[in-house]
């Protein structure tokens, strides 16, 4: 029922008359790229200032995070007396 059907008589594979042309590979140079030091030192000023960010938004969340808990566990006191 689900068996293959094959032809009766194979065809035999297509000659090829011709023979391959080698390419010849292209070669590609790249522009030469000037970055200027002014550029390069932007780029760190810029990363250095983002990272110091990064890191101020956590100190921060960090003590709010700190502040809270030790309000919220002074004013559980507070109820308990």
């Amino acid at each position: 029922m689900f068996l293959p059907k094959y032809p009766d008589s194979p065809t035999p594979p297509p000659v090829h008359t011709h023979a391959p042309a080698d390419p010849v590979p292209v070669r590609r140079t790249l522009p030469a790229v000037h970055i200027s030091p002014a550029v390069v030192a932007a780029v760190v000023v810029g990363s250095v200032v983002l990272t110091a960010l990064l890191a101020s938004v956590a100190v921060s969340a960090i003590s709010v995070a700190t502040a809270a808990v030790v309000l919220r566990s002074l004013l559980r006191e507070r109820n308990r007396r």
